[in-house]
């Protein structure tokens, strides 16, 4: 715990001006993010008696160990500059919103020939209409199936619609009559384009001019005793009923607003954001905070802003927007919203009507949101502290461990050897800190000294990293064995693209962002070098786990101490017997079966086995995808594909002339000899075999070669079960 007298800037020294300011801890990560109309003032309220600051004020002033700030012009500018460094910063004392998912939009890509109606998450695209955001996807589907009997537009992907013009006939929506099908020329580029600007203004909510046109319609039908026309246009009133219906008007006046609410106590707040388009309910949206120091309603409402538009700009932003309670100053915000817009936006508190009364539905959703967030985390507190609490008593730590990284090895029969390494915060998975190494000082099947590689490399890399920041005690420094032959710190030998990987959101991203398992990136470019970046190596944890048992824990023990490192507790569980193993221990820990703290430790285990192992089959499938044109150079994705497509396998191009291979087309001359010269020199892939009749397909039979550049594997021996217990 940090003493703030110990940072604390002169008085003279801090500018009475508009500015921006950063707390960093000792480890030099930014933990705190905040902007004033004058510095001085503001971080002058951090620095008085900690009897008279805010539990959690205290607590951040007392982690951090710096404090630095930013001078700009206007309030403005500091809202925007404050917006930007949470985003790239993550700072852990700043009002941040679990729920900051992507939300789905009903979007129409009217910047094609032909436009298309789709879900669409993330950012928003020039020439494409959106509307929304919906609270699900679903909900988007429901409605434009209800719609697509009055506007039948193209929903297909383009390759579903580019395989359909090449044959010659529609999809099943084609023939079912909701869809117009463009693909196959049934509708002109034009008519489908207009089409599409009717669905557009049907979902902005003029929706009476199509409604009433259609009832003259079935009027006409029905007058020229064409009933079976007159009973379809019935019907597609009722489909368009049905779909205004799912958003109901709540404000006469067709206006365009958000309306914001805000439930609070003195721990944590709920917003609950209500989207209305023409009258209507479009979409709901909700999220929970922590208030990590004493804040206002209107300061709430100033971050939930900056959450909802900070990456908006267009009619994404509305000319209205009701809140409960406004910033304090108001009209930097209203200046940045219309900035964002382009135009003038209204930011007030509804005072009178069907504003104020829907605003108060907002305001009881809010309420509920809280209620029951408070319900779930209740017990989730109680159980991952009690958990933390189980593992320091059965440990002998002197604290609860609130960082644990965990480290295992995975490879198949000693190919493809590599490593992963978690991390949980607070008993929750970081997926963010996630990173992962391939094994390279040796070949083949060794877990133990694997392990010792990873836990050298990834604690060479928290020292170094130290070193460079400067952050040492007296007497500190890098141990002789972190240092290469050389003498310099042990950087950039263990920065490799491999050595990391960025946020797995499978779950969920984070930082916003999320991935699913198979989709996690090296983070070999991510490792920015500036200070305060969160995918670091620089922040260490308080307990180590590795997959394993005693050989296993011993290797991490030593590499701690060959780096000079003994401030990090390290522990094994082994799956046998779910036992947990210490170093320099005969006899293991045996934690009770119902120990919340061993049904932690399982967790962290199970989430390094996973990450480890889709990483290992990814490489694996990788290699078996290789093949002879993957080492020609120059020779990109394209090209090759156009190759195969044009000789239709490898074996045949390899039995091609270089005139014949000059017929592709981007292919010339001496790209043509590049690949003549390695698909000579490359071995032939062993011939395809029907493991049902034993016959060798070739491909004169049809079969496609069993070459690197087909997506196949090539088959194993033994059943798949077999396979897969060969695989660690």
């Amino acid at each position: 715990m940090a003493d703030p007298s110990s940072y604390r800037p002169r008085p003279g020294e801090i500018p009475d001006s508009p500015g921006v300011y950063r707390f960093r801890d000792e480890h030099r990560r930014v933990i705190y993010v905040g902007k004033a109309k004058s510095l001085r003032q503001r971080l002058a309220n951090y620095f008085q008696d900690l009897a008279h600051l805010h539990p959690r004020t205290r607590t951040m002033v007392t982690t951090a160990a710096s404090v630095e700030w930013t001078v700009v012009s206007t309030e403005v500018e500091a809202l925007q500059l404050e917006y930007s460094w949470i985003k790239e910063y993550d700072p852990r004392f700043n009002v941040k919103y679990r729920d900051d998912k992507s939300y789905p939009y009903l979007a129409v890509t009217m910047n094609e020939e032909f436009p298309r109606v789709q879900v669409m998450r993330g950012q928003k695209k020039k020439g494409v209409r959106y509307f929304g955001p919906y609270g699900h996807a679903w909900a988007i589907r429901d409605t434009v199936d209800l719609l697509l009997r009055v506007f039948p537009v193209r929903t297909c992907s383009a390759g579903v619609f580019k395989n359909a013009a090449r044959t010659g006939r529609p999809c099943l929506l084609g023939y079912i009559g909701k869809c117009s099908a463009p693909c196959v020329g049934r509708i002109t580029p034009d008519d489908h384009w207009d089409l599409a600007d009717e669905f557009c203004d049907f979902m902005a909510g003029r929706t009476g001019t199509y409604l009433r046109r259609l009832e003259r319609q079935m009027a006409e039908a029905a007058e020229e005793m064409e009933y079976e026309r007159a009973a379809r246009l019935r019907d597609d009133i009722g489909a368009l009923k049905k779909a205004m219906e799912k958003s109901a008007v709540v404000l006469a006046d067709a206006t365009d607003a958000d309306l914001i609410a805000v439930a609070e106590d003195e721990l944590e707040a709920a917003v609950q954001i209500f989207h209305v388009r023409g009258g209507r309910v479009r979409g709901q949206r909700g999220w929970v905070t922590d208030k990590v120091e004493e804040i206002t309603t209107g300061a709430l409402v100033e971050h939930a802003l900056q959450q909802l538009y900070g990456e908006e700009k267009g009619d994404a932003v509305p000319k209205e927007v009701l809140v409960p309670a406004l910033p304090d100053p108001v009209e930097p915000v209203q200046q940045w919203l219309a900035e964002r817009r382009g135009s003038g936006v209204s930011l007030r508190i509804p005072q009178r009507g069907d504003k104020k009364a829907l605003m108060e539905t907002v305001q009881r959703n809010a309420q509920q949101a809280l209620v029951l967030h408070k319900t779930k985390r209740a017990s989730d507190l109680t159980t991952r502290s009690r958990a933390l609490e189980e593992i320091a008593e059965a440990l002998d730590l002197d604290s609860a461990p609130l960082r644990i990284e965990c480290y295992d090895i995975s490879h198949l029969q000693g190919d493809d050897v590599v490593a992963s390494m978690v991390v949980f915060e607070d008993g929750l998975a970081r997926k963010s800190e996630y990173r992962r190494f391939q094994i390279k000082g040796f070949e083949g099947q060794d877990d133990v000294r694997s392990m010792h590689e990873v836990i050298t490399r990834r604690f060479r890399r928290y020292l170094a990293e130290k070193e460079r920041t400067g952050d040492w005690a007296d007497g500190e420094g890098l141990a002789d064995d972190a240092r290469h032959p050389n003498g310099d710190a042990a950087q950039n030998g263990d920065a490799a693209p491999d050595d990391g990987a960025a946020p797995d959101d499978g779950a969920a991203r984070t930082d916003g962002r999320g991935l699913t398992d198979g989709q996690e990136l090296t983070d070999g470019p991510a490792l920015k070098d500036d200070d305060g970046r969160p995918k670091r190596f620089a922040y260490p944890p308080q307990l180590v786990v590795v997959d394993g048992g005693q050989p296993q824990v011993a290797a991490a023990q030593r590499a701690l101490d060959e780096l000079g490192i003994d401030d990090i507790a390290v522990c094994g569980l082994a799956k046998r017997l779910e036992e947990v193993w210490l170093p320099r221990e005969d006899d293991p820990v045996v934690l009770p079966r119902t120990s919340e703290g061993l049904y932690l430790l399982q967790r962290v285990r199970d989430e390094a086995h996973r990450f480890a192992i889709t990483y290992q089959r990814a490489k694996r499938a990788k290699r078996f995808r290789a093949g002879p044109l993957d080492d020609v150079p120059g020779l990109g994705e394209t090209r090759k594909q156009a190759l195969i497509k044009h000789f239709g396998s490898v074996k045949k191009l390899r039995s091609a002339t270089i005139d014949q291979i000059c017929e592709v087309p981007g292919i010339g001359r001496k790209t043509a000899e590049t690949v003549a010269v390695a698909l000579a020199r490359a071995t032939p892939a062993a011939p395809a075999v029907n493991t049902a009749t034993g016959e060798i397909m070739d491909d004169d039979d049809g079969a496609p070669e069993t070459t690197a550049d087909a997506p196949g594997e090539p088959v194993s021996a033994g059943t798949p079960d077999e396979r897969r217990g060969q695989e660690r």
